[in-house]
């Protein structure tokens, strides 16, 4: 069960995590400096069909119900519904990411359109986003043990046109935009 720490490069806080496999997909858990907390959970193909996002004074609970995604976004009792036609929720946490990546199951050079909602803030805010995510090949990079393959992936916003890349090793984020891996207690899962 890998866990360990990533650095938010814009604000210097720590999310410490932890993920493994489960006889039905994939759960991620992590807890950063600033009191947000994320409980994600996928299912054997990557979908996420649990999620529950707890800052200070806000919480999400949602996930996919066929080709909706459902959330209720809440401050203390005061609680509103939302849905939309998306794949998945972003955020800034590479859990997510981690998440989308595995879930497009792209070969090498191919490309696909995702809709997606992103929350921000310690509020939670939801918006619709339109990414391109581009998987651009896979480098395997020495170790002590056996070579660790890295993919990059290439994510546009169609939007803005904005660019960014994402390296994955199994089910870690080594790098992803705004965010530095920088501690790991032990190897990805390369399998899951």
């Amino acid at each position: 069960m890998p866990s360990g720490a990533y650095l938010h490069l814009d604000d210097g806080i720590e999310e410490r995590f932890q993920c493994a496999p489960g006889p039905g997909g994939w759960r991620y858990t992590s807890r950063r400096d600033d009191g947000v907390r994320l409980d994600l959970v996928v299912d054997a193909r990557w979908r996420q069909i649990r999620v529950e996002v707890v800052t200070p004074g806000w919480w999400l609970r949602g996930g996919l119900t066929g080709s909706e995604l459902a959330w209720v976004r809440a401050a203390g009792e005061d609680r509103t519904e939302h849905g939309d036609r998306a794949s998945g929720f972003v955020s800034g946490s590479p859990g997510f990411l981690v998440a989308v990546a595995r879930s497009l199951e792209l070969d090498e050079g191919a490309e696909a359109d995702v809709r997606l909602v992103r929350l921000s803030g310690t509020s939670l805010s939801a918006l619709s986003v339109s990414w391109r995510w581009r998987r651009c090949g896979t480098t395997p990079y020495e170790t002590e043990t056996e070579p660790l393959p890295v993919s990059e992936y290439q994510i546009t916003d169609l939007s803005t046109g904005e660019v960014e890349s994402l390296y994955l090793a199994g089910d870690i984020a080594v790098a992803a935009p705004g965010v530095e891996l920088t501690d790991l207690d032990s190897p990805p899962n390369l399998r899951a």
